[in-house]
Protein backbone atom coordinates (compact mmCIF):
# COMPACT_ATOMS: atom_id res chain seq x y z
CA UNK A 1 0.00 0.00 0.00
CA UNK A 2 3.17 2.46 1.02
CA UNK A 3 5.02 1.51 -1.78
CA UNK A 4 8.83 0.98 -1.82
CA UNK A 5 10.58 3.59 0.26
CA UNK A 6 13.84 2.13 -0.79
CA UNK A 7 13.16 3.16 -4.60
CA UNK A 8 11.80 5.96 -3.97
CA UNK A 9 14.82 7.45 -1.78
CA UNK A 10 17.05 6.53 -5.01
CA UNK A 11 15.09 8.76 -7.41
CA UNK A 12 15.68 11.32 -5.06
CA UNK A 13 18.21 11.18 -3.33
CA UNK A 14 20.08 14.37 -1.78
CA UNK A 15 21.38 16.71 -3.43
CA UNK A 16 25.32 16.67 -2.51
CA UNK A 17 24.99 13.22 -3.23
CA UNK A 18 24.01 13.97 -6.96
CA UNK A 19 26.75 16.16 -8.59
CA UNK A 20 25.72 15.60 -12.32
CA UNK A 21 22.87 18.35 -13.03
CA UNK A 22 21.02 17.39 -16.70
CA UNK A 23 22.41 19.89 -19.12
CA UNK A 24 19.02 21.12 -20.11
CA UNK A 25 17.91 22.44 -16.32
CA UNK A 26 21.32 24.19 -16.18
CA UNK A 27 21.41 25.95 -19.72
CA UNK A 28 17.52 27.13 -18.73
CA UNK A 29 18.49 28.31 -15.52
CA UNK A 30 21.42 30.19 -16.91
CA UNK A 31 19.44 32.00 -19.13
CA UNK A 32 16.65 33.03 -16.60
CA UNK A 33 19.64 34.77 -14.41
CA UNK A 34 21.13 36.42 -17.40
CA UNK A 35 17.73 37.61 -18.15
CA UNK A 36 16.47 38.94 -14.91
CA UNK A 37 20.30 40.63 -14.10
CA UNK A 38 19.18 42.85 -16.99
CA UNK A 39 16.27 44.59 -15.35
CA UNK A 40 16.37 47.19 -13.10
CA UNK A 41 16.94 46.49 -9.25
CA UNK A 42 13.14 48.04 -8.33
CA UNK A 43 12.03 45.32 -11.04
CA UNK A 44 13.85 42.13 -9.33
CA UNK A 45 12.79 43.12 -6.07
CA UNK A 46 9.05 43.47 -6.75
CA UNK A 47 9.32 39.89 -9.04
CA UNK A 48 11.17 38.70 -6.03
CA UNK A 49 9.33 35.83 -4.36
CA UNK A 50 9.92 37.08 -1.03
CA UNK A 51 8.67 40.19 -1.64
CA UNK A 52 5.53 38.75 -2.81
CA UNK A 53 5.23 36.01 -0.13
CA UNK A 54 5.53 38.89 2.33
CA UNK A 55 3.31 41.17 -0.11
CA UNK A 56 0.47 38.45 0.49
CA UNK A 57 1.15 37.88 4.18
CA UNK A 58 0.63 41.85 4.37
CA UNK A 59 -2.74 41.21 3.03
CA UNK A 60 -3.33 38.57 5.39
CA UNK A 61 -2.76 40.53 8.35
CA UNK A 62 -5.26 42.47 7.04
CA UNK A 63 -7.89 40.73 6.00
CA UNK A 64 -7.90 37.06 8.12
CA UNK A 65 -5.91 39.04 10.41
CA UNK A 66 -8.57 41.40 11.61
CA UNK A 67 -11.02 38.54 11.54
CA UNK A 68 -9.05 36.71 13.99
CA UNK A 69 -8.95 39.33 16.14
CA UNK A 70 -12.81 39.32 16.32
CA UNK A 71 -13.65 35.91 16.48
CA UNK A 72 -10.63 35.43 19.58
CA UNK A 73 -12.15 38.09 21.65
CA UNK A 74 -15.22 35.05 21.46
CA UNK A 75 -18.48 35.11 20.15
CA UNK A 76 -17.36 37.81 17.45
CA UNK A 77 -17.13 40.01 19.91
CA UNK A 78 -20.77 39.58 21.44
CA UNK A 79 -21.91 38.61 24.62
CA UNK A 80 -23.93 36.00 23.22
CA UNK A 81 -22.09 33.36 21.10
CA UNK A 82 -24.60 31.84 19.74
CA UNK A 83 -24.95 34.43 16.29
CA UNK A 84 -21.46 34.33 15.95
CA UNK A 85 -21.28 30.54 16.21
CA UNK A 86 -23.51 30.22 13.60
CA UNK A 87 -22.33 32.33 11.78
CA UNK A 88 -18.78 30.36 11.35
CA UNK A 89 -20.85 27.44 10.81
CA UNK A 90 -21.96 28.70 7.31
CA UNK A 91 -18.76 30.38 6.93
CA UNK A 92 -16.75 26.84 7.12
CA UNK A 93 -19.71 25.17 5.40
CA UNK A 94 -20.12 27.34 2.08
CA UNK A 95 -16.19 27.39 2.37
CA UNK A 96 -15.95 23.80 2.34
CA UNK A 97 -18.14 23.32 -0.45
CA UNK A 98 -16.93 25.81 -2.55
CA UNK A 99 -12.72 25.64 -2.03
CA UNK A 100 -12.76 22.56 -4.94
CA UNK A 101 -15.38 23.28 -7.01
CA UNK A 102 -15.19 26.92 -7.40
CA UNK A 103 -11.95 28.49 -6.20
CA UNK A 104 -9.65 25.86 -7.35
CA UNK A 105 -11.04 26.14 -10.99
CA UNK A 106 -10.74 30.14 -10.30
CA UNK A 107 -7.52 29.91 -9.22
CA UNK A 108 -6.43 28.00 -12.56
CA UNK A 109 -8.49 31.11 -14.33
CA UNK A 110 -6.85 33.87 -12.98
CA UNK A 111 -4.07 32.78 -11.27
CA UNK A 112 -2.73 34.22 -7.36
CA UNK A 113 -5.42 37.44 -8.21
CA UNK A 114 -7.91 35.17 -7.12
CA UNK A 115 -7.54 36.69 -3.90
CA UNK A 116 -9.45 39.63 -4.81
CA UNK A 117 -12.50 38.36 -5.62
CA UNK A 118 -12.54 37.00 -1.97
CA UNK A 119 -10.69 40.00 -0.51
CA UNK A 120 -13.59 42.56 0.04
CA UNK A 121 -15.95 39.28 1.54
CA UNK A 122 -14.07 40.50 5.38
CA UNK A 123 -15.31 44.00 5.43
CA UNK A 124 -18.74 42.77 4.53
CA UNK A 125 -18.51 40.32 7.35
CA UNK A 126 -17.70 42.83 9.90
CA UNK A 127 -20.18 45.34 8.55
CA UNK A 128 -22.87 43.04 9.28
CA UNK A 129 -21.58 42.99 13.10
CA UNK A 130 -22.02 46.34 13.22
CA UNK A 131 -25.28 46.58 12.17
CA UNK A 132 -26.52 43.38 14.39
CA UNK A 133 -24.93 46.22 17.23
CA UNK A 134 -27.81 48.03 16.40
CA UNK A 135 -30.50 46.32 14.98
CA UNK A 136 -30.01 42.78 16.30
CA UNK A 137 -30.03 41.34 12.55
CA UNK A 138 -28.82 37.81 13.48
CA UNK A 139 -30.03 37.00 9.36
CA UNK A 140 -27.49 39.25 7.88
CA UNK A 141 -24.38 38.15 10.10
CA UNK A 142 -25.16 34.54 8.91
CA UNK A 143 -25.83 35.58 5.38
CA UNK A 144 -22.19 37.50 5.39
CA UNK A 145 -20.66 34.48 7.15
CA UNK A 146 -21.84 32.33 4.27
CA UNK A 147 -20.22 35.07 1.50
CA UNK A 148 -17.17 35.11 3.59
CA UNK A 149 -16.92 31.22 3.20
CA UNK A 150 -16.21 31.92 -0.67
CA UNK A 151 -14.25 34.50 -0.06
CA UNK A 152 -11.80 33.21 2.20
CA UNK A 153 -11.80 29.66 -0.12
CA UNK A 154 -10.20 32.22 -2.87
CA UNK A 155 -8.09 33.81 -0.32
CA UNK A 156 -6.65 31.09 1.00
CA UNK A 157 -6.10 29.01 -2.71
CA UNK A 158 -4.14 32.12 -3.47
CA UNK A 159 -1.84 32.36 0.05
CA UNK A 160 -1.50 28.60 -0.29
CA UNK A 161 -0.19 28.35 -3.49
CA UNK A 162 2.14 31.51 -3.02
CA UNK A 163 3.87 30.04 0.45
CA UNK A 164 4.17 26.63 -0.65
CA UNK A 165 5.72 26.76 -4.29
CA UNK A 166 7.44 30.36 -4.06
CA UNK A 167 10.39 29.47 -2.23
CA UNK A 168 12.79 26.92 -2.86
CA UNK A 169 12.76 23.17 -0.98
CA UNK A 170 14.77 24.17 1.58
CA UNK A 171 13.50 27.37 2.46
CA UNK A 172 9.97 26.44 3.07
CA UNK A 173 9.91 26.33 6.60
CA UNK A 174 10.92 29.97 6.64
CA UNK A 175 8.13 30.86 4.08
CA UNK A 176 6.07 29.59 6.40
CA UNK A 177 7.21 31.35 9.73
CA UNK A 178 7.60 34.70 8.09
CA UNK A 179 3.98 33.99 6.67
CA UNK A 180 2.59 33.45 10.14
CA UNK A 181 4.24 36.29 11.83
CA UNK A 182 2.99 39.05 9.67
CA UNK A 183 -0.58 36.87 9.63
CA UNK A 184 -0.74 36.57 13.05
CA UNK A 185 0.57 40.09 13.67
CA UNK A 186 -2.85 41.52 12.56
CA UNK A 187 -4.30 39.17 14.82
CA UNK A 188 -2.32 40.71 17.37
CA UNK A 189 -2.19 44.27 16.96
CA UNK A 190 -6.38 44.45 15.98
CA UNK A 191 -7.00 43.31 19.67
CA UNK A 192 -4.66 45.68 21.05
CA UNK A 193 -6.88 47.80 19.37
CA UNK A 194 -9.80 46.30 20.83
CA UNK A 195 -8.20 46.90 23.93
CA UNK A 196 -7.66 50.20 23.39
CA UNK A 197 -11.16 51.10 22.44
CA UNK A 198 -12.93 48.95 25.06
CA UNK A 199 -10.74 49.12 27.68
CA UNK A 200 -13.02 51.40 30.71
CA UNK A 201 -16.24 48.92 29.28
CA UNK A 202 -15.12 46.40 32.40
CA UNK A 203 -18.78 45.31 33.03
CA UNK A 204 -20.30 45.25 28.99
CA UNK A 205 -19.87 42.13 26.94
CA UNK A 206 -20.31 43.49 23.47
CA UNK A 207 -17.39 45.80 21.78
CA UNK A 208 -18.75 49.24 20.33
CA UNK A 209 -19.31 50.09 16.62
CA UNK A 210 -16.32 51.58 16.90
CA UNK A 211 -13.95 48.39 17.33
CA UNK A 212 -15.85 47.20 14.10
CA UNK A 213 -15.29 50.66 12.22
CA UNK A 214 -11.50 50.51 12.75
CA UNK A 215 -11.28 46.97 11.32
CA UNK A 216 -13.43 47.25 8.12
CA UNK A 217 -10.84 50.05 6.74
CA UNK A 218 -7.58 47.91 7.65
CA UNK A 219 -9.33 44.75 6.07
CA UNK A 220 -10.25 47.33 2.77
CA UNK A 221 -6.53 48.74 2.92
CA UNK A 222 -5.35 44.82 2.62
CA UNK A 223 -8.02 44.00 -0.24
CA UNK A 224 -6.01 46.83 -2.11
CA UNK A 225 -3.26 45.70 -1.67
CA UNK A 226 -3.38 42.79 -3.08
CA UNK A 227 -2.79 44.45 -6.29
CA UNK A 228 0.27 44.41 -5.93
CA UNK A 229 0.63 40.28 -6.41
CA UNK A 230 1.51 39.48 -9.49
CA UNK A 231 1.11 36.44 -11.98
CA UNK A 232 3.36 33.40 -10.99
CA UNK A 233 5.31 33.24 -14.40
CA UNK A 234 6.68 36.90 -13.48
CA UNK A 235 8.01 35.57 -9.91
CA UNK A 236 11.82 34.68 -9.64
CA UNK A 237 13.62 32.96 -6.62
CA UNK A 238 16.58 33.65 -5.47
CA UNK A 239 18.14 31.55 -7.70
CA UNK A 240 16.58 33.55 -10.61
CA UNK A 241 13.91 30.69 -11.42
CA UNK A 242 10.83 31.42 -11.84
CA UNK A 243 8.17 30.51 -9.79
CA UNK A 244 6.07 29.08 -12.66
CA UNK A 245 6.26 28.35 -16.16
CA UNK A 246 5.47 30.79 -18.65
CA UNK A 247 1.77 30.54 -19.72
CA UNK A 248 0.98 28.58 -23.46
CA UNK A 249 -0.46 30.84 -25.96
CA UNK A 250 -3.93 28.63 -26.40
CA UNK A 251 -5.88 31.57 -28.51
CA UNK A 252 -8.87 30.25 -26.49
CA UNK A 253 -12.04 32.38 -27.62
CA UNK A 254 -14.58 30.47 -25.56
CA UNK A 255 -17.29 32.29 -23.27
CA UNK A 256 -16.16 32.64 -19.42
CA UNK A 257 -18.47 30.02 -18.19
CA UNK A 258 -17.94 27.92 -20.73
CA UNK A 259 -13.96 28.13 -19.55
CA UNK A 260 -14.81 27.75 -16.46
CA UNK A 261 -17.13 24.84 -16.70
CA UNK A 262 -14.19 22.82 -18.62
CA UNK A 263 -11.33 24.02 -16.04
CA UNK A 264 -13.69 22.71 -13.15
CA UNK A 265 -13.71 19.54 -14.39
CA UNK A 266 -10.43 19.27 -15.13
CA UNK A 267 -9.37 20.32 -11.94
CA UNK A 268 -11.52 17.78 -9.74
CA UNK A 269 -10.05 15.52 -11.78
CA UNK A 270 -6.60 16.24 -11.07
CA UNK A 271 -7.82 16.12 -7.16
CA UNK A 272 -9.34 13.10 -7.58
CA UNK A 273 -6.00 11.82 -9.26
CA UNK A 274 -4.69 12.62 -5.16
CA UNK A 275 -5.69 8.84 -4.31
CA UNK A 276 -2.37 8.03 -6.26
CA UNK A 277 -1.12 10.22 -3.62
CA UNK A 278 -1.43 7.56 -0.94
CA UNK A 279 0.57 10.14 1.78
CA UNK A 280 -2.19 12.61 1.56
CA UNK A 281 -4.78 9.96 2.58
CA UNK A 282 -3.56 9.50 6.37
CA UNK A 283 -2.57 13.90 6.32
CA UNK A 284 -6.45 14.52 5.87
CA UNK A 285 -7.37 13.55 9.78
CA UNK A 286 -5.03 16.51 10.55
CA UNK A 287 -6.20 18.82 7.93
CA UNK A 288 -10.06 18.31 9.66
CA UNK A 289 -8.38 19.55 13.15
CA UNK A 290 -6.71 22.51 11.91
CA UNK A 291 -9.91 24.49 12.98
CA UNK A 292 -11.37 22.45 15.47
CA UNK A 293 -9.69 23.79 18.60
CA UNK A 294 -10.81 27.66 17.51
CA UNK A 295 -14.19 27.00 18.80
CA UNK A 296 -13.90 25.77 22.35
CA UNK A 297 -10.83 28.22 23.16
CA UNK A 298 -12.27 30.89 22.04
CA UNK A 299 -15.57 30.72 23.33
CA UNK A 300 -15.41 28.15 26.10
CA UNK A 301 -12.43 29.45 27.14
CA UNK A 302 -11.45 32.70 26.56
CA UNK A 303 -15.63 33.87 25.93
CA UNK A 304 -17.10 32.65 29.05
CA UNK A 305 -13.95 32.92 32.04
CA UNK A 306 -12.85 36.88 31.11
CA UNK A 307 -14.13 39.95 31.01
CA UNK A 308 -14.36 41.91 27.49
CA UNK A 309 -11.22 43.63 28.10
CA UNK A 310 -9.35 40.89 29.33
CA UNK A 311 -10.75 39.01 26.15
CA UNK A 312 -9.28 41.66 23.80
CA UNK A 313 -5.76 41.48 25.68
CA UNK A 314 -5.99 37.40 25.39
CA UNK A 315 -6.81 37.68 22.06
CA UNK A 316 -3.61 39.76 21.25
CA UNK A 317 -1.80 37.56 23.32
CA UNK A 318 -2.98 34.42 21.40
CA UNK A 319 -1.99 35.94 18.00
CA UNK A 320 1.18 37.35 19.20
CA UNK A 321 2.24 33.26 20.43
CA UNK A 322 1.13 32.29 17.18
CA UNK A 323 3.98 34.29 15.88
CA UNK A 324 6.32 32.87 17.95
CA UNK A 325 4.91 29.06 17.33
CA UNK A 326 5.28 30.01 13.59
CA UNK A 327 9.09 30.74 14.27
CA UNK A 328 9.75 27.73 16.10
CA UNK A 329 8.12 25.11 13.97
CA UNK A 330 9.48 26.91 10.81
CA UNK A 331 13.11 26.56 12.14
CA UNK A 332 12.88 23.29 13.05
CA UNK A 333 11.30 22.00 9.28
CA UNK A 334 14.09 23.72 7.87
CA UNK A 335 17.20 22.86 9.82
CA UNK A 336 19.82 22.43 7.54
CA UNK A 337 21.64 20.11 9.82
CA UNK A 338 19.08 17.63 8.63
CA UNK A 339 17.76 15.28 5.82
CA UNK A 340 14.17 16.40 5.00
CA UNK A 341 12.81 13.04 6.16
CA UNK A 342 15.10 13.90 9.89
CA UNK A 343 12.80 16.80 10.07
CA UNK A 344 9.69 15.45 9.84
CA UNK A 345 9.88 12.84 12.56
CA UNK A 346 11.58 15.89 14.62
CA UNK A 347 8.57 18.35 13.83
CA UNK A 348 6.48 15.28 14.56
CA UNK A 349 8.06 14.29 18.07
CA UNK A 350 7.81 18.04 18.71
CA UNK A 351 4.10 18.78 18.02
CA UNK A 352 3.21 15.61 19.57
CA UNK A 353 4.58 16.15 22.71
CA UNK A 354 3.81 19.53 23.38
CA UNK A 355 -0.22 18.70 22.30
CA UNK A 356 -0.16 16.36 25.02
CA UNK A 357 1.52 18.60 27.74
CA UNK A 358 -0.64 21.74 26.74
CA UNK A 359 -3.57 19.96 27.13
CA UNK A 360 -2.37 18.91 30.57
CA UNK A 361 -2.57 22.10 31.61
CA UNK A 362 -6.07 22.63 29.98
CA UNK A 363 -7.58 19.50 31.57
CA UNK A 364 -6.42 21.43 35.24
CA UNK A 365 -7.94 25.00 34.14
CA UNK A 366 -10.92 22.73 33.05
CA UNK A 367 -10.92 21.10 36.96
CA UNK A 368 -10.64 24.72 38.21
CA UNK A 369 -13.36 26.81 36.09
CA UNK A 370 -16.36 24.20 36.85
CA UNK A 371 -15.65 25.17 40.71
CA UNK A 372 -16.23 28.71 40.42
CA UNK A 373 -19.73 28.32 38.99
CA UNK A 374 -19.53 31.71 37.60
CA UNK A 375 -18.43 33.18 33.80
CA UNK A 376 -16.92 36.79 32.74
CA UNK A 377 -15.25 37.51 35.75
CA UNK A 378 -11.73 37.07 35.15
CA UNK A 379 -10.10 40.03 34.74
CA UNK A 380 -6.26 41.28 34.26
CA UNK A 381 -6.19 43.52 37.51
CA UNK A 382 -6.52 40.65 39.54
CA UNK A 383 -2.97 39.30 38.73
CA UNK A 384 -2.77 36.13 41.12
CA UNK A 385 -6.36 35.37 39.54
CA UNK A 386 -5.50 36.14 35.95
CA UNK A 387 -2.00 34.69 35.26
CA UNK A 388 -2.48 31.29 35.02
CA UNK A 389 -5.84 31.17 32.53
CA UNK A 390 -3.82 33.44 30.51
CA UNK A 391 -0.45 31.47 30.25
CA UNK A 392 -2.77 28.78 29.05
CA UNK A 393 -4.34 30.57 26.47
CA UNK A 394 -1.48 31.90 25.58
CA UNK A 395 -0.16 28.38 24.74
CA UNK A 396 -3.02 27.28 23.11
CA UNK A 397 -2.30 29.90 20.50
CA UNK A 398 1.08 29.01 20.51
CA UNK A 399 -0.01 25.00 19.62
CA UNK A 400 -2.26 25.86 17.16
CA UNK A 401 0.57 27.56 15.28
CA UNK A 402 2.44 24.62 15.67
CA UNK A 403 -0.23 22.58 13.87
CA UNK A 404 -0.93 24.29 11.30
CA UNK A 405 2.80 25.43 10.48
CA UNK A 406 3.44 21.67 10.52
CA UNK A 407 1.04 20.46 8.27
CA UNK A 408 1.51 23.25 5.66
CA UNK A 409 5.17 22.04 5.47
CA UNK A 410 4.17 18.24 5.11
CA UNK A 411 1.71 19.10 2.28
CA UNK A 412 4.74 21.71 0.91
CA UNK A 413 6.98 18.42 0.69
CA UNK A 414 4.79 16.77 -1.55
CA UNK A 415 4.41 19.82 -4.20
CA UNK A 416 6.62 22.42 -6.06
CA UNK A 417 4.34 24.33 -8.44
CA UNK A 418 1.69 26.91 -7.61
CA UNK A 419 -0.95 24.72 -9.52
CA UNK A 420 -0.42 21.74 -7.51
CA UNK A 421 0.06 23.42 -4.43
CA UNK A 422 -3.14 25.03 -4.71
CA UNK A 423 -4.49 21.65 -5.44
CA UNK A 424 -3.50 20.53 -1.77
CA UNK A 425 -4.29 23.52 -0.65
CA UNK A 426 -7.96 22.95 -1.77
CA UNK A 427 -7.89 19.57 0.03
CA UNK A 428 -6.54 21.06 3.14
CA UNK A 429 -8.92 23.80 3.12
CA UNK A 430 -11.90 21.96 2.54
CA UNK A 431 -10.91 19.29 5.38
CA UNK A 432 -10.31 22.16 8.03
CA UNK A 433 -13.25 24.03 6.99
CA UNK A 434 -15.32 20.84 7.57
CA UNK A 435 -13.81 20.14 10.98
CA UNK A 436 -14.34 24.15 12.00
CA UNK A 437 -18.19 24.07 10.72
CA UNK A 438 -18.30 20.71 13.01
CA UNK A 439 -17.10 21.88 15.89
CA UNK A 440 -18.32 25.10 15.75
CA UNK A 441 -21.84 23.60 15.52
CA UNK A 442 -21.10 22.03 19.01
CA UNK A 443 -20.94 25.12 20.45
CA UNK A 444 -23.69 26.52 18.95
CA UNK A 445 -25.61 23.22 20.20
CA UNK A 446 -24.59 24.43 23.68
CA UNK A 447 -22.37 21.42 23.72
CA UNK A 448 -20.91 21.22 27.78
CA UNK A 449 -17.45 22.84 27.83
CA UNK A 450 -15.69 19.85 29.31
CA UNK A 451 -16.96 17.34 26.21
CA UNK A 452 -15.57 20.05 23.90
CA UNK A 453 -12.12 20.25 25.51
CA UNK A 454 -11.94 16.08 25.90
CA UNK A 455 -12.40 16.17 21.91
CA UNK A 456 -9.92 18.40 21.26
CA UNK A 457 -7.29 16.24 23.25
CA UNK A 458 -8.66 12.95 21.00
CA UNK A 459 -7.97 14.71 18.31
CA UNK A 460 -4.42 15.77 18.88
CA UNK A 461 -3.20 12.36 19.63
CA UNK A 462 -5.30 10.34 17.24
CA UNK A 463 -5.02 12.90 14.21
CA UNK A 464 -0.86 12.79 15.14
CA UNK A 465 -0.69 9.38 14.99
CA UNK A 466 -2.61 8.58 11.77
CA UNK A 467 -0.28 10.98 10.30
CA UNK A 468 2.82 9.22 11.02
CA UNK A 469 2.90 6.42 8.05
CA UNK A 470 2.76 9.97 6.23
CA UNK A 471 6.01 11.50 8.50
CA UNK A 472 7.81 8.25 7.84
CA UNK A 473 8.03 8.41 4.06
CA UNK A 474 8.54 11.82 3.25
CA UNK A 475 11.37 11.92 0.76
CA UNK A 476 14.37 14.24 0.17
CA UNK A 477 13.50 16.74 -2.84
CA UNK A 478 14.42 15.85 -6.81
CA UNK A 479 17.39 17.77 -8.38
CA UNK A 480 15.00 19.78 -10.05
CA UNK A 481 12.75 20.76 -7.10
CA UNK A 482 15.83 22.01 -5.52
CA UNK A 483 17.89 23.84 -8.12
CA UNK A 484 14.22 25.51 -8.37
CA UNK A 485 13.26 24.66 -11.94
CA UNK A 486 9.89 24.24 -12.42
CA UNK A 487 8.28 20.65 -14.05
CA UNK A 488 6.02 21.27 -17.10
CA UNK A 489 1.96 20.72 -17.54
CA UNK A 490 2.63 16.96 -18.83
CA UNK A 491 4.71 16.06 -15.31
CA UNK A 492 2.30 18.73 -12.84
CA UNK A 493 0.09 15.80 -11.78
CA UNK A 494 -0.40 14.74 -8.34
CA UNK A 495 0.49 11.19 -7.25
CA UNK A 496 3.44 9.14 -5.75
CA UNK A 497 3.11 7.01 -9.22
CA UNK A 498 3.26 10.51 -11.75
CA UNK A 499 6.51 11.56 -8.83
CA UNK A 500 8.51 8.70 -9.35
CA UNK A 501 7.95 8.39 -13.12
CA UNK A 502 9.43 12.49 -13.07
CA UNK A 503 11.95 11.40 -10.90
CA UNK A 504 13.15 8.29 -13.12
CA UNK A 505 13.05 10.77 -16.30
CA UNK A 506 15.26 12.98 -15.16
CA UNK A 507 17.76 9.79 -13.23
CA UNK A 508 18.04 8.41 -16.99
CA UNK A 509 19.28 11.75 -18.44
CA UNK A 510 22.41 12.45 -15.45
CA UNK A 511 22.85 8.78 -16.61
CA UNK A 512 22.77 9.74 -20.44
CA UNK A 513 25.16 12.32 -19.90
CA UNK A 514 27.52 10.59 -17.84
CA UNK A 515 27.65 7.79 -20.17
CA UNK A 516 28.35 10.17 -22.87
CA UNK A 517 31.29 11.57 -21.14
CA UNK A 518 32.99 8.55 -20.36
CA UNK A 519 32.75 6.83 -23.95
Amino acid sequence: MFGKKKEDSATAQPVHEQPFVPEEITQRLEAERISLAGHSFWYRFIVNSWTQIILVSVACFCLPGMYNAISGMGGSGQLDPTVGANASVALLSVGAASVIFIAQPMFDILGVRTILLGGWTYALYTGSLLNYNRTHNGAFVIASGAILGIGAAFLWIAQGAIMLSYPLPHQKGRSIALFWVIFNLGGAIGSFISLGINFHRTKSGTVSDATYVAYMVIMLVGWVACIGLLPSHLVRRNDGSRAAPPPEEIGDTSRWWTKFQRVAVREVRHIIALKDEWRIWFMLPMCFAANWFYSYQQNEVNGLAFTLRSRSLNSSLYWAAQMFGGVIIGFLCDMPWLTRPKRALVGWIFVFVTGNVIMGGGLAFENWFEKQGQTHYIDFSDSSLYVGPCFLYIFYGMYDAFWQGYTYWLLGALCNTPKEAARFVAVYKTMQSVGGAVAYRLTANHLAARKQFISNWCVIAICLVVALPTVLYITEPTIQEAMGDFVDEEEDHPGAKRKALAAEKHAELIHTKVVGEHV
